[in-house]
């Protein structure tokens, strides 16, 4: 089993700054890829950023590229996602989620084997 815990969600006035961390334990050893998925109040869970494990390629949902930055700590089994210039539509859950699967595609979250309970960002106009 693997336990995600997620941290570093908060309120935020538009145009600022946060860091959310996502710690992994447990049987990390054989995963591929972390990411990030975010759901907002009515709207329906999506993607936003993902990374892969060993190599630290990264893959961006298309309206995150420039202002989100995804990372990882290996050493630390931690992912970290940096936001920059939030705006309310920003307002959300944030989700990070890990995989086993490899070549696959991971802007689904049905690709993601482990999900962490979420941390809340609320951006504030």
């Amino acid at each position: 089993q693997v336990q995600l815990v997620e941290s570093g969600g908060g309120l935020v006035q538009a145009g600022g700054s946060l860091r959310l961390s996502c710690a992994a334990s447990g049987r990390t050893f054989s995963s591929v890829a972390m990411g990030w998925f975010r759901r907002a109040p009515g709207k329906e869970r999506e993607f936003v950023a993902a990374i892969s494990w060993r190599g630290g390629s990264t893959f961006y949902a298309d309206s995150k590229k420039g202002r989100f930055t995804i990372s990882r700590d290996n050493a630390k089994n931690t992912v970290y996602l940096e936001m920059n210039s939030l705006k309310p539509d920003d307002t959300a859950a944030y989700y990070c989620a890990l995989t086993n699967r490899a070549h696959t595609d991971y802007g689904l979250d049905k690709t993601y084997d482990y999900w962490g309970q979420g941390t809340q960002v609320t951006v504030s106009s």
